[in-house]
C-alpha cells in the first residue's frame, strides 16, 4: 500500500495555542514511516508546514504520490500534543483539500485520541487513531477492514454508526530504529527550539529520547496518549544524533516530556560536537549530574516549578519533594552550568501576587528567567479536566475553550491575541462521509 502522512500548512490565528510556530521535525511520522516500510509499504512523509506548501500546493504533492491511504495529524508534531490548538480548522481544510486525491483518510493526534467520536465527525474522514499511532497506522495499512482493528474509532457498515474499538494505543517505543531524515529537511530545519544563548550557525532538529512520564500533573494532558515513562536504548539514540551531526545539525532538542537523569546518554552527548535543549523537573536532579548536564552540551532547560507554595504544588499534584528555597537553588545551580534556565508557573490561587514578584525578581537577579503565572488551560484528557467536568464528551474542546475565554481577563506572555470561540474557528463545515463498505 501507498500511504502519505501529512502534516498540514498549520495557521494559528485567534487559537488558543501555547505551543512554537516554527516547524519542527514531524517524529511520529517519521517513527511509523520505519514500521510502514519495515511492512512493506511505500510511504512518504507531505510536510507543509517545514516546506511552505499552501493547500493548492499540498494537493498536488498528494496528488502525484496517488496514495491509498492518507493520514493527517491533528498537532504540528509530537511535541506539541500536548499542548495541541484546540481547534480543528486547519486539519478540516486539509482533509477536504485531500479527500479526492489522498485515497482513504485517516486522522491521527490528540483530539481523535481524547474525543474520537467528534474528531471522527469533524474531520469526515474514514477513521481516527486513538493514542500513539505508529503501529496503528501499520495494522489499517494491512488490512482493508478497518472495523476490526484494535485502537480505532470508524464508520459501521450500515446507518452511519461510530464504532469505537478498544481505547488509546501505547506504542512498545523502545525497539523503534535510529530515524533519518533527507538532508533536504535538515538544511530548511534553521529553527533551534527554545534557545536563548545565541545565534544559530547550523541547522537544528528534534529528537526523543524517552516517551510519558511516570508523574501525573493536573495540568498535563498526557492521559490518552505518551503517558507511560518509556526509554530508547542509548545506542539507538546516538545513531540517530550522530547522523544529524553528520548532517551539519549543531543543536537538538529532545521532545521528551520529562528528561530525566541518564547518566550514559550525557556522558556520549559530551563527548560529541553538539548542543542541546530539555524540559525537565529540577527536582530529581542532583547537583553532580547538573553539572554532567552543562558539560554534556546542555544549553537550555525549561524546568517545571508551577507554584511557589507546598498547597499550590500539592493541589496540581506535582509530588514534589522540595520546599521553594531548595528549588531556587537547583535553579541558580543550574545556570551556573547551563546559559538560559527557565521555570514555568501556572496562575494559583494558593499563591500570593506579591511573593510570585518577589521571587520573579530573585530568580532575575541570578540568570533565571520565570514566566509571569500562565493561566491554566483544561485541556481535554487532563485530570484537571476530568475533575472539571468528568470524562470528555462530544463538546468537551468547546468547554474547555469557553471556560478559559471567560475565566481570565488576561491571558499569559505566550498568548499575543484574545482566542476565538471554538465555532468561529472551525468555519469549515466537515463534508458528510459515506459508510465505510
Amino acid at each position: 500500500m501507498k500511504v502519505a502522512l501529512v502534516n498540514p500548512p498549520w495557521s494559528f490565528d485567534g487559537s488558543i495555542y501555547f505551543g512554537c510556530r516554527d516547524a519542527h521535525l514531524p517524529l511520529e511520522y517519521g517513527c511509523a514511516k520505519a514500521l510502514l516500510e519495515r511492512a512493506g509499504h511505500e510511504v512518504e512523509i507531505i510536510d507543509a508546514q517545514l516546506f511552505g506548501l499552501d493547500m493548492d500546493q499540498l494537493r498536488t504533492r498528494v496528488g502525484a504520490f496517488a496514495p491509498d491511504m492518507t493520514v493527517v495529524t491533528t498537532a504540528p508534531s509530537y511535541l506539541f500534543w500536548r499542548c495541541a490548538p484546540p481547534e480543528l480548522r486547519v486539519p478540516m481544510q486539509t482533509v477536504a483539500a485531500l479527500r479526492d486525491v489522498g485515497g482513504r483518510m485517516v486522522g491521527v493526534g490528540p483530539h481523535g485520541s481524547t474525543t474520537p467520536r467528534t474528531a471522527l465527525r469533524k474531520l469526515g474522514v474514514e477513521a481516527v487513531v486513538m493514542g500513539e499511532c505508529e503501529e496503528v497506522l501499520v495494522r489499517l495499512a494491512d488490512t482493508s477492514d478497518w472495523r476490526a482493528v484494535q485502537h480505532v474509532c470508524t464508520w459501521a457498515e450500515k446507518g452511519g454508526e461510530i464504532i469505537v474499538n478498544g481505547g488509546p494505543a501505547a506504542t512498545v517505543f523502545t525497539d523503534l530504529p535510529a530515524l533519518h531524515w533527507p538532508d533536504e529537511w535538515i538544511k530548511r530545519h534553521d529553527h533551534h527550539h527554545h534557545r536563548f544563548d545565541g545565534a544559530p550557525t547550523g541547522p537544528g532538529a528534534e529528537v526523543e529520547a524517552s516517551r510519558g512520564c511516570p508523574y501525573h500533573c493536573t495540568f498535563c494532558a498526557k492521559e490518552n496518549f505518551r503517558d507511560g515513562y518509556r526509554k530508547r536504548p542509548v545506542p539507538v539514540i546516538l545513531e540517530e544524533i550522530d547522523g544529524l551531526i553528520a548532517q551539519g545539525v549543531e543543536y537538538i532538542y529532545f521532545i521528551d516530556e520529562i528528561f530525566l537523569p541518564n547518566q550514559p546518554l550525557l556522558e556520549a552527548l559530551a563527548e560529541r560536537p553538539i548542543k542541546f535543549g530539555i524540559q525537565t523537573r529540577l527536582d530529581l536532579w542532583k547537583p553532580p549530574m547538573i553539572e554532567l548536564l552543562g558539560k554534556a552540551g546542555c544549553v537550555s532547560i525549561e524546568a517545571g516549578v508551577e507554584s511557589l507554595t507546598v498547597e499550590g504544588r500539592a493541589a496540581l499534584d506535582k509530588k514534589c519533594r522540595m520546599g521553594t528555597d531548595e528549588l531556587s537553588q537547583r535553579l541558580i545551580l543550574a545556570k551556573q552550568v547551563v546559559p538560559f534556565v527557565q521555570a514555568n508557573l501556572i496562575l494559583s490561587k494558593e499563591d500570593d501576587p506579591a511573593e510570585i514578584a518577589a521571587w520573579r525578581d530573585h530568580m532575575r537577579a541570578h540568570g533565571v528567567w520565570a514566566n509571569d503565572p500562565v493561566p491554566l488551560f483544561p485541556y481535554p484528557g487532563s485530570p484537571d479536566y476530568r475533575m472539571r467536568w468528568g470524562l470528555p464528551d462530544d463538546d468537551a474542546w468547546e468547554r474547555a475553550v469557553d471556560f478559559y475565554r471567560t475565566s481570565y481577563g488576561r491571558f499569559s506572555d505566550f498568548q499575543e491575541q484574545a482566542p476565538m470561540p471554538l465555532n468561529e474557528l472551525e468555519r469549515l463545515e466537515p463534508l458528510p462521509l459515506r459508510a465505510a463498505e
